[in-house]
Protein backbone atom coordinates (compact mmCIF):
# COMPACT_ATOMS: atom_id res chain seq x y z
CA UNK A 1 0.00 0.00 0.00
CA UNK A 2 1.32 3.44 -0.93
CA UNK A 3 0.81 6.72 0.91
CA UNK A 4 -1.98 8.85 -0.51
CA UNK A 5 -1.70 12.58 -1.08
CA UNK A 6 -4.28 15.34 -1.06
CA UNK A 7 -4.40 15.00 -4.85
CA UNK A 8 -5.07 11.28 -4.45
CA UNK A 9 -8.08 11.99 -2.23
CA UNK A 10 -9.31 14.66 -4.63
CA UNK A 11 -9.13 12.17 -7.51
CA UNK A 12 -10.99 9.51 -5.55
CA UNK A 13 -13.70 12.02 -4.59
CA UNK A 14 -13.99 13.07 -8.23
CA UNK A 15 -14.68 9.45 -9.17
CA UNK A 16 -17.36 9.12 -6.51
CA UNK A 17 -18.89 12.61 -6.69
CA UNK A 18 -17.86 14.34 -9.94
CA UNK A 19 -17.61 18.11 -9.62
CA UNK A 20 -19.56 18.43 -12.88
CA UNK A 21 -22.65 17.22 -10.99
CA UNK A 22 -22.61 20.27 -8.71
CA UNK A 23 -25.15 23.07 -9.11
CA UNK A 24 -23.92 26.20 -10.88
CA UNK A 25 -24.10 28.31 -7.70
CA UNK A 26 -22.17 25.82 -5.61
CA UNK A 27 -18.53 25.70 -4.50
CA UNK A 28 -16.92 22.26 -4.31
CA UNK A 29 -13.37 20.98 -4.12
CA UNK A 30 -10.20 21.90 -2.26
CA UNK A 31 -10.43 25.09 -0.18
CA UNK A 32 -7.29 24.74 1.95
CA UNK A 33 -4.17 22.64 1.62
CA UNK A 34 -1.17 21.54 -0.42
CA UNK A 35 -2.17 19.06 -3.16
CA UNK A 36 1.17 17.25 -2.73
CA UNK A 37 0.88 16.78 1.05
CA UNK A 38 0.59 13.18 2.30
CA UNK A 39 -2.72 11.94 3.76
CA UNK A 40 -2.67 9.06 6.22
CA UNK A 41 -5.58 10.08 8.44
CA UNK A 42 -8.77 11.69 7.17
CA UNK A 43 -11.77 13.12 9.06
CA UNK A 44 -15.18 13.11 7.37
CA UNK A 45 -17.89 15.50 8.62
CA UNK A 46 -20.96 17.39 7.49
CA UNK A 47 -20.10 20.98 8.46
CA UNK A 48 -16.71 22.75 8.49
CA UNK A 49 -17.62 24.66 11.66
CA UNK A 50 -15.18 25.59 14.41
CA UNK A 51 -15.79 22.44 16.47
CA UNK A 52 -15.08 20.22 13.46
CA UNK A 53 -11.96 22.20 12.51
CA UNK A 54 -10.76 21.84 16.11
CA UNK A 55 -11.41 18.08 15.99
CA UNK A 56 -9.36 17.79 12.80
CA UNK A 57 -6.51 19.89 14.22
CA UNK A 58 -6.43 18.40 17.72
CA UNK A 59 -6.83 14.86 16.37
CA UNK A 60 -3.80 15.14 14.13
CA UNK A 61 -5.69 14.51 10.91
CA UNK A 62 -4.07 15.31 7.56
CA UNK A 63 -7.29 16.13 5.71
CA UNK A 64 -10.86 17.19 6.50
CA UNK A 65 -13.51 16.25 3.96
CA UNK A 66 -16.92 17.84 4.53
CA UNK A 67 -20.24 17.92 2.75
CA UNK A 68 -20.87 21.63 3.18
CA UNK A 69 -18.35 24.13 1.81
CA UNK A 70 -16.02 26.13 4.02
CA UNK A 71 -16.02 28.97 1.48
CA UNK A 72 -19.37 28.92 -0.30
CA UNK A 73 -19.59 32.67 -0.77
CA UNK A 74 -16.74 34.90 -1.86
CA UNK A 75 -14.52 36.49 0.76
CA UNK A 76 -12.20 39.45 0.35
CA UNK A 77 -9.96 38.63 3.28
CA UNK A 78 -8.72 35.63 5.27
CA UNK A 79 -7.78 37.79 8.24
CA UNK A 80 -7.35 35.38 11.16
CA UNK A 81 -9.72 37.57 13.18
CA UNK A 82 -12.65 36.76 10.87
CA UNK A 83 -14.83 33.65 11.02
CA UNK A 84 -13.66 32.10 7.76
CA UNK A 85 -10.13 33.46 8.02
CA UNK A 86 -9.75 31.99 11.49
CA UNK A 87 -10.70 28.54 10.21
CA UNK A 88 -8.34 28.84 7.24
CA UNK A 89 -5.43 29.88 9.49
CA UNK A 90 -6.10 27.08 11.98
CA UNK A 91 -6.12 24.48 9.21
CA UNK A 92 -2.97 25.80 7.52
CA UNK A 93 -1.04 26.06 10.79
CA UNK A 94 -1.85 22.42 11.55
CA UNK A 95 -1.21 21.23 8.00
CA UNK A 96 -4.80 20.02 7.53
CA UNK A 97 -6.22 20.15 4.01
CA UNK A 98 -9.96 20.87 3.63
CA UNK A 99 -12.11 19.60 0.76
CA UNK A 100 -15.85 19.36 0.21
CA UNK A 101 -18.37 17.51 -1.95
CA UNK A 102 -21.72 19.31 -1.74
CA UNK A 103 -24.45 19.27 -4.40
CA UNK A 104 -22.33 16.90 -6.46
CA UNK A 105 -22.68 14.39 -3.59
CA UNK A 106 -26.40 15.21 -3.40
CA UNK A 107 -26.87 14.46 -7.10
CA UNK A 108 -24.62 11.41 -7.50
CA UNK A 109 -26.11 7.95 -7.53
CA UNK A 110 -25.66 6.43 -4.08
CA UNK A 111 -25.23 9.91 -2.64
CA UNK A 112 -26.94 11.92 0.06
CA UNK A 113 -30.53 11.75 -1.18
CA UNK A 114 -30.32 8.12 -2.30
CA UNK A 115 -29.36 7.15 1.25
CA UNK A 116 -32.43 8.98 2.55
CA UNK A 117 -34.64 7.29 -0.05
CA UNK A 118 -33.26 3.87 0.86
CA UNK A 119 -34.17 4.12 4.55
CA UNK A 120 -37.78 4.63 3.47
CA UNK A 121 -37.66 1.60 1.17
CA UNK A 122 -38.40 3.59 -1.98
CA UNK A 123 -38.12 1.71 -5.28
CA UNK A 124 -37.81 2.86 -8.88
CA UNK A 125 -36.29 6.16 -7.80
CA UNK A 126 -35.46 8.87 -10.33
CA UNK A 127 -34.16 12.43 -9.84
CA UNK A 128 -36.62 15.27 -9.29
CA UNK A 129 -34.33 17.48 -11.37
CA UNK A 130 -31.91 15.49 -13.56
CA UNK A 131 -28.45 16.97 -13.99
CA UNK A 132 -27.85 18.08 -17.59
CA UNK A 133 -25.34 16.02 -19.55
CA UNK A 134 -24.94 13.52 -16.72
CA UNK A 135 -25.70 9.79 -16.68
CA UNK A 136 -29.25 8.66 -16.02
CA UNK A 137 -30.17 8.71 -12.34
CA UNK A 138 -27.98 11.72 -11.52
CA UNK A 139 -29.69 14.86 -10.26
CA UNK A 140 -31.18 16.76 -7.36
CA UNK A 141 -33.79 15.00 -5.22
CA UNK A 142 -35.42 11.62 -5.75
CA UNK A 143 -38.96 10.39 -6.29
CA UNK A 144 -39.98 6.77 -5.93
CA UNK A 145 -42.63 4.36 -4.74
CA UNK A 146 -43.26 2.69 -1.41
CA UNK A 147 -43.85 -1.09 -1.27
CA UNK A 148 -47.45 -0.31 -0.32
CA UNK A 149 -49.65 2.56 0.91
CA UNK A 150 -48.54 4.23 4.12
CA UNK A 151 -49.89 7.18 6.02
CA UNK A 152 -47.98 10.43 6.13
CA UNK A 153 -47.69 10.05 9.89
CA UNK A 154 -46.22 6.55 9.63
CA UNK A 155 -43.55 7.87 7.27
CA UNK A 156 -42.79 10.71 9.66
CA UNK A 157 -42.48 8.28 12.55
CA UNK A 158 -40.20 6.05 10.47
CA UNK A 159 -37.94 9.06 9.86
CA UNK A 160 -38.01 9.98 13.54
CA UNK A 161 -36.80 6.47 14.33
CA UNK A 162 -33.91 6.33 11.83
CA UNK A 163 -32.62 9.91 11.93
CA UNK A 164 -30.39 11.18 14.72
CA UNK A 165 -32.65 12.91 17.25
CA UNK A 166 -32.77 16.71 17.08
CA UNK A 167 -34.56 19.41 19.04
CA UNK A 168 -36.65 20.40 16.01
CA UNK A 169 -37.82 16.82 15.45
CA UNK A 170 -40.04 15.88 12.50
CA UNK A 171 -42.94 18.08 11.37
CA UNK A 172 -45.93 17.44 9.12
CA UNK A 173 -47.89 19.92 7.01
CA UNK A 174 -51.04 18.33 5.63
CA UNK A 175 -53.14 15.37 6.69
CA UNK A 176 -51.21 12.89 8.90
CA UNK A 177 -53.80 10.18 8.10
CA UNK A 178 -53.55 10.52 4.32
CA UNK A 179 -52.27 7.37 2.61
CA UNK A 180 -49.51 7.81 0.04
CA UNK A 181 -47.53 5.51 -2.20
CA UNK A 182 -45.33 7.92 -4.18
CA UNK A 183 -42.73 9.89 -2.22
CA UNK A 184 -40.37 12.71 -3.12
CA UNK A 185 -37.28 13.29 -0.98
CA UNK A 186 -34.48 15.84 -0.98
CA UNK A 187 -31.70 15.90 1.58
CA UNK A 188 -31.06 19.49 2.66
CA UNK A 189 -33.05 22.64 1.94
CA UNK A 190 -35.68 21.84 -0.66
CA UNK A 191 -38.41 24.47 -0.76
CA UNK A 192 -37.31 25.64 -4.23
CA UNK A 193 -38.39 22.32 -5.74
CA UNK A 194 -42.17 22.39 -5.34
CA UNK A 195 -42.91 22.58 -9.07
CA UNK A 196 -40.78 19.50 -9.70
CA UNK A 197 -42.42 17.69 -6.77
CA UNK A 198 -45.91 18.45 -8.10
CA UNK A 199 -44.87 17.29 -11.55
CA UNK A 200 -43.59 14.02 -10.13
CA UNK A 201 -46.99 12.99 -8.77
CA UNK A 202 -45.63 12.52 -5.26
CA UNK A 203 -48.21 12.33 -2.49
CA UNK A 204 -45.73 13.56 0.12
CA UNK A 205 -42.53 15.59 -0.02
CA UNK A 206 -39.78 15.03 2.56
CA UNK A 207 -37.11 17.72 2.86
CA UNK A 208 -35.56 20.23 5.27
CA UNK A 209 -35.61 23.94 6.13
CA UNK A 210 -39.13 24.56 4.85
CA UNK A 211 -39.82 28.28 5.21
CA UNK A 212 -43.21 29.71 6.13
CA UNK A 213 -44.19 31.30 2.83
CA UNK A 214 -43.13 28.52 0.44
CA UNK A 215 -44.73 25.91 2.72
CA UNK A 216 -48.05 27.75 3.10
CA UNK A 217 -48.20 28.46 -0.62
CA UNK A 218 -47.48 24.80 -1.36
CA UNK A 219 -50.31 23.69 0.90
CA UNK A 220 -52.71 26.28 -0.57
CA UNK A 221 -51.85 25.00 -4.03
CA UNK A 222 -52.44 21.44 -2.83
CA UNK A 223 -55.88 22.33 -1.44
CA UNK A 224 -56.94 23.51 -4.91
CA UNK A 225 -56.15 20.09 -6.41
CA UNK A 226 -56.14 16.71 -4.67
CA UNK A 227 -54.51 17.84 -1.43
CA UNK A 228 -51.02 16.69 -2.34
CA UNK A 229 -48.19 16.90 -1.74
CA UNK A 230 -48.29 16.69 2.02
CA UNK A 231 -45.06 17.88 3.59
CA UNK A 232 -42.65 16.34 6.08
CA UNK A 233 -39.94 18.66 7.35
CA UNK A 234 -36.84 17.07 8.89
CA UNK A 235 -33.59 18.40 10.30
CA UNK A 236 -31.09 19.44 7.63
CA UNK A 237 -28.21 18.09 9.69
CA UNK A 238 -29.89 14.78 10.55
CA UNK A 239 -31.07 14.17 6.98
CA UNK A 240 -27.60 14.56 5.51
CA UNK A 241 -25.63 13.00 8.39
CA UNK A 242 -27.13 9.66 7.30
CA UNK A 243 -24.79 9.79 4.30
CA UNK A 244 -21.50 10.12 6.19
CA UNK A 245 -20.97 6.43 7.00
CA UNK A 246 -21.85 5.50 3.41
CA UNK A 247 -19.41 8.10 2.10
CA UNK A 248 -16.66 6.80 4.40
CA UNK A 249 -17.20 3.25 3.15
CA UNK A 250 -17.17 4.36 -0.48
CA UNK A 251 -14.01 6.41 -0.03
CA UNK A 252 -12.21 3.64 1.88
CA UNK A 253 -13.11 1.08 -0.80
CA UNK A 254 -11.97 3.39 -3.58
CA UNK A 255 -8.68 4.08 -1.77
CA UNK A 256 -8.00 0.40 -1.18
CA UNK A 257 -8.73 -0.41 -4.83
CA UNK A 258 -6.22 2.25 -5.83
CA UNK A 259 -3.59 0.77 -3.54
CA UNK A 260 -3.74 3.33 -0.73
CA UNK A 261 -4.24 2.74 2.98
CA UNK A 262 -6.07 5.62 4.68
CA UNK A 263 -7.49 5.78 8.19
CA UNK A 264 -10.93 7.38 7.71
CA UNK A 265 -12.95 8.57 10.71
CA UNK A 266 -16.51 9.92 10.68
CA UNK A 267 -16.97 12.80 13.11
CA UNK A 268 -19.66 12.19 15.72
CA UNK A 269 -19.87 15.83 16.78
CA UNK A 270 -23.44 17.11 16.46
CA UNK A 271 -23.44 20.26 14.34
CA UNK A 272 -27.20 20.76 14.31
CA UNK A 273 -27.47 24.35 15.60
CA UNK A 274 -30.61 23.98 17.74
CA UNK A 275 -30.24 23.17 21.42
CA UNK A 276 -33.66 23.60 23.07
CA UNK A 277 -37.32 23.53 22.09
CA UNK A 278 -40.04 25.06 24.29
CA UNK A 279 -43.33 23.30 23.56
CA UNK A 280 -46.55 25.32 23.60
CA UNK A 281 -50.09 23.96 24.04
CA UNK A 282 -52.17 24.27 20.89
CA UNK A 283 -55.86 25.22 20.98
CA UNK A 284 -58.11 22.23 20.41
CA UNK A 285 -60.22 24.01 17.81
CA UNK A 286 -61.45 22.60 14.49
CA UNK A 287 -58.64 22.71 11.99
CA UNK A 288 -55.85 22.93 14.56
CA UNK A 289 -52.94 20.53 14.28
CA UNK A 290 -53.29 17.18 15.99
CA UNK A 291 -50.83 16.88 18.85
CA UNK A 292 -49.66 14.39 21.41
CA UNK A 293 -50.92 15.75 24.76
CA UNK A 294 -47.73 14.65 26.51
CA UNK A 295 -45.53 16.51 24.01
CA UNK A 296 -47.45 19.76 24.52
CA UNK A 297 -47.53 19.64 28.31
CA UNK A 298 -45.25 22.51 29.41
CA UNK A 299 -44.08 20.42 32.34
CA UNK A 300 -42.96 17.56 30.11
CA UNK A 301 -39.23 17.32 29.36
CA UNK A 302 -38.08 18.11 25.84
CA UNK A 303 -36.60 15.13 24.03
CA UNK A 304 -33.20 15.63 22.40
Amino acid sequence: MSTATVTTIMDLCEELWPASYAESWDTVGLAVGDPAAPVRRLLLALDPVDSIVAEAVDGGYDMLVTHHPLLLRGVTSVNAGTLKGGAVHALIRAGVAQFNAHTNADSARGGVTDVLAEVLGLTGTTPLAPTAEAPAGVGIGRVGDLPGPQTVESLARRLAAVLDATVTGVRIAGDPDAEVTRVAVLGGAGDSMFDAVRGSGAGVYITSDLRHHPATEARDTAHRTDGTPHLIDISHWAAEALWLDRAADQLATAAESAGHEIDITVSRIRTDPWTLRIDQPLDSQPGSARTDPESTDPSSPTED
